[in-house]
């Protein structure tokens, strides 16, 4: 029996891995050469099966870019890499595509066979069939390799979607459409210390939520929100002036972003940072696009603002 612990772990692990470190533009360059190629056959490929709706897709190298990075823009995109003589793949890729056929549109898996498309499972530095990547906003958010148990993989999924409510036009926060909840309390008085301009008394009572419900989503929202208050608040014209003319401070260029985006000029901010990612790589990288995505978290998912800042940012990033 799986050890749910270890799997977790092995999970966790993974998704480090991948997190800034993989690296798809020799993908993208390949798809955009091969663009006015002929289609390939409509034919199922053997083994881990064919793509049977919109809910499962066959994907190949040339069609990783649309299909699967700026898909993942707008939903949730699991990848799995299988081969024919992959006994494991042949157990988990129908467990995946009935989950994914059940979810109703909730994400789509993407097939791929690293047979045929090497350069899917390199890029990815996979070791071993199968392998799981969740992709999200043009970047690998959680991964996870073998034929894990039905219940397991319902619960990865089930985490997955929670944390990424309302962060993806395809994924509505919770309770959207339906009918309104009772005010919470604790809500109402960390509200109440935000607005009064009391920061650390806002934080505190957000946190205090956090303690007690780490996946709650709007506290988590309302955190970073009050976070971002407390670090603008201090900002000042002279930052921008600062990282201007030291490109290579990451500090710098985040207190100039945070800076831009408190006075109206977000798409300033936004690009200033997607900038600072393509000049970095590894760590560095990381906090970067940690920074960027933490600013993104303060708009409505659907703003064409976060939308277009996100696309740039998988380019930057694959």
């Amino acid at each position: 029996m799986t050890n749910p612990r270890a799997s977790a772990a092995k999970s966790a692990a993974m998704s480090a891995a991948l997190s800034g470190a993989v690296d798809l533009s020799a993908l993208k360059a390949r798809a955009e050469a091969q663009r006015n190629a002929p289609p390939p056959s409509s034919g199922a490929p053997a083994g881990g099966g064919g793509a049977a709706s919109a809910a499962v897709i066959d994907v190949t190298e040339a069609t990783f870019q649309a299909e699967v990075v700026e898909r993942s823009l707008q939903q949730l995109v699991v990848v799995d890499l299988w081969a024919d003589w992959c006994g494991p793949c042949k157990q988990l890729s129908p467990v995946l595509e009935r989950l994914a056929e059940q979810s109703g549109g909730a994400w789509v898996l993407a097939k791929v066979d690293v047979d045929a498309n090497p350069r899917i499972a390199q890029v990815f530095g996979v070791q071993s069939i199968p392998t799981v990547v969740a992709i999200a906003g043009g970047q690998p958010v959680n991964a996870f390799s073998g034929a894990l148990p039905e219940p397991e993989i319902r619960q990865w999924l089930d985490q997955l979607l929670e944390a990424l409510k309302g962060k993806l036009p395809g994924i509505p926060p919770s309770g959207a459409g339906g009918a309104e909840e009772p005010e919470d309390p604790r809500f109402t008085e960390a509200e109440a210390a935000f607005e009064r301009g009391d920061f650390a008394a806002a934080e505190a009572a957000y946190q205090r939520i956090l303690d007690v419900e780490p996946a709650n989503e709007l506290a988590k929202a309302g955190l970073a929100q009050v976070r971002f208050a407390a670090r603008a608040a201090e900002a000042d014209p002279s930052a921008v002036t600062r990282a201007d003319a030291s490109p290579d401070d990451l500090d710098a260029q985040f207190a100039a972003a945070d800076y831009e985006v408190a006075t109206g000029k977000v798409e300033d901010g936004f690009s200033r940072l997607i900038e600072t990612v393509r000049r970095t790589a590894g760590p560095d990288r990381n906090r970067v696009r940690e920074h960027l995505v933490g600013l993104f978290d303060l708009f409505d998912p659907a703003d064409e603002r976060v939308a277009a800042a996100r696309r740039n940012l998988a380019s930057a990033l694959f």
